[in-house]
Parts: structure tokens; sequence; C-alpha cells
């Protein structure tokens, strides 16, 4: 008999903490099979945030570092100073990337620094109770905007895709989402071509990554997937917004 499905050799057996709901484990998954898909084995090390997935060490079966809040890519472009052969990635969440570590992302992104960042978007700070996170959408409530995110009041969501490519530096840069089959499939696809980037060391690269918090957005697991199909995909359009051949 053929095996048609198995788990990824880049994920280890321990079991996922993340809420019923979430895609942070489907983000995990899809992270693993790519670099499974481009070949990579023993010179892979990752660099886990501060937030939800802050025991991201615990399920990438390769070499872990932890990284202070937002810090991640200073921390990734050390280890691939010294290891310039590694695949490296960071994988972070949108208020470790977006709100305090934002000047590390410009920069290491300004210079093309060759490593790959996942950065994981659900509009909202999820581990620490729902606060507003600089993505938050318009409108959207959250614990520190209960009647929604106001303009005059808390200022635009972040777009870092569109930000991000407006710089030299980047070899690289799509959204994608995760709320259904068809763009999972397509998420998949950019991850390989983003760690492909950097086997090949074209430089920076970054994949966005539309994700869901059901607890959060105070939602059932189905309606995450619909707000995040119609409302988060008008504030953050999909598609590749740089590629440097």
């Amino acid at each position: 008999m053929s095996v048609v499905f198995e788990k990824p050799k880049f994920l280890t057996d321990v079991p996922f903490h993340y809420c019923p709901g979430c895609t942070h484990g489907i983000a995990h998954r899809i992270v693993a099979e790519a670099l499974e898909e481009i070949g990579a084995k023993g010179n892979v090390v990752g660099v886990a945030p501060v937030g939800c997935a802050v025991f991201a060490y615990n399920y990438f079966n390769c070499d872990m570092q932890e990284a202070a809040h937002g810090r991640a890519p200073a921390v990734a472009t050390g280890v691939k100073s010294v290891n310039p052969d590694n695949i490296v990635f960071t994988y972070q969440g949108d208020g470790d990337l977006a709100s305090i570590g934002l000047a590390e992302i410009v920069h290491a992104a300004a210079r093309g620094t060759n490593i790959t960042v996942i950065f994981i978007n659900n509009a909202i700070y999820g581990m620490t109770g729902g606060q507003m996170a600089p993505t938050t959408l318009l409108g959207q409530k959250s614990t520190t905007s209960v009647y929604g995110r106001e303009v005059g009041l808390n200022g635009n969501p972040i777009k870092v895709c569109e930000m991000l490519s407006t710089l030299e530096g980047p070899s690289y840069i799509e959204r994608v989402s995760l709320c259904d089959v068809k763009s999972v499939r397509a998420a998949k696809k950019a991850v390989v071509k983003a760690f492909t980037k950097q086997k090949e060391g074209k430089g920076f690269s970054l994949v966005e990554m539309l994700s869901t918090c059901p607890t959060n957005w105070h939602m059932s697991p189905t309606e995450a997937t619909k707000f995040c199909k119609n409302e988060m995909e008008k504030t953050f359009p999909l598609g590749v917004f740089k590629e440097v051949e």
C-alpha cells in the first residue's frame, strides 16, 4: 500500500498547544513540508518568537533558537552570518514582528539578509489576552479597542508586505491566507519559493500568512475562517508584492 499522507519529518511528535480553530498548526506543517521539499536536512535553524508560537522550538524537528520579543530577525541575522550555508528562518506573529520588532524586520529586509521570515497575521495579540495589534482591522474590537479600531484614535493597520516591498533588499515578499484548502495549497507554494530563494542566495524573503484567532475574535472556528476570507483579505490583499529573479 502506497503512503499518500504522513507527518513531515521536520515536525516532532509533540502535540500543539494552540487553541481549537487556530491556524498556527497549519502554518507549522506548511513550513515543515516546504523544508522537506527543498531537500533541507541537518542544516536548518529556526528562530522562535514571543507570542502564541513561543513554544515553536518544541514542534520543529531542527535546531531552534528562542529570541526576545521582536528580536528574531536580529538573532537570525547572527545565525546566518556565522553559518551562511544553513537555512535560517524566523516564525513571528504580528505583535512580535510589526510592533516591538518593527525596526528589526525593516533593517533585516533593507540589508537583504539571506533569511526567510514566516509572518503570521491574525490581527490581534493572541497570547496576552486579545489586545489591539498593529494589524487589527478598522472597526475590529479588541480588549484595548472595545468600540472598534478608529483611524483618529488608533491609526491605520500596518501593511507589512506593502511596506517592505518598497525596500531594495528583499528578494521575495508574498501574502497568502490559511482560510481554506485552496489558500493553504497556495501558501505552501509561497513558502517553498521563499526557502528556494534563500537556498539560491537571493536574499531576504518573507511570507505573510493571514491566520485565524477564534478565541480572541470571540468566534467559532467556522466563523473565524469566514472573517479571515471576507474581511481580512479586504485590508490585506493576497499576492506577490516583490520578486527578484
